[in-house]
C-alpha cells in the first residue's frame, strides 16, 4: 500500500470511486487549491483503495486543529488496515502542519468506523448533537 496526497483533480476523478458521487472538477480544483484541505489516497496495485480528507480549522484562543472530514475504503479492500493507515497518515500530516489536535465526527452505531478509529488511538471524547443547516437545493 502506498499513501499519497491528492494533488490534482485528475486524481480526485480517478478515486471517485471512492466518493458519495462524482468528484466535480471545479469542486476538486477549489478543494485542491484551500491551503488548508488535504485529500490522502492508498493505493493498492495502483488502484485507488481508500481516501481520507481532513480540513485545518483555527480559532483565535485554541489553534489549529484537524478535522478528519471523512474517510472511505472501497469494498474490496475493507478489513486490511487501510482506514487505520490513512488515519494515522492524516493525523501525521496534522503534527507536521503543527495541529494541537485531530478530531471527527462519526455516528454512534457505526461499529466499523468507531473500530477504524480506536485501532490509529482516537478516544471516546463523550456523545454529543450535531445539527445541520442545508443551504442549498439538492
Amino acid at each position: 500500500m502506498d499513501i499519497r496526497r491528492a494533488r490534482s483533480a485528475a486524481e480526485l476523478a480517478a478515486a471517485e470511486g471512492l466518493f458519495d458521487g462524482p468528484a466535480r472538477p471545479e469542486w476538486s480544483e477549489l478543494f485542491l487549491a484551500r491551503s488548508g484541505h488535504l485529500m490522502l489516497i492508498a493505493y493498492v496495485d495502483g488502484v485507488p483503495a481508500g481516501m481520507v480528507s481532513g480540513v485545518e480549522m483555527t480559532h483565535p484562543d485554541k489553534g489549529t486543529e484537524m478535522c478528519l472530514y471523512e474517510l472511505s475504503v472501497a469494498e474490496g479492500y475493507r478489513r486490511r488496515g487501510i482506514g487505520r493507515a490513512l488515519a494515522l497518515a492524516l493525523a501525521d500530516e496534522a503534527k507536521t502542519r503543527g495541529c494541537y489536535g485531530m478530531w471527527v465526527g462519526v455516528d454512534t452505531d457505526n461499529e466499523a468506523a468507531l473500530a477504524t478509529y480506536a485501532s490509529a488511538g482516537a478516544e471516546d471524547e463523550g456523545l454529543f448533537s450535531m445539527r445541520g443547516w442545508p443551504l442549498r437545493d439538492a
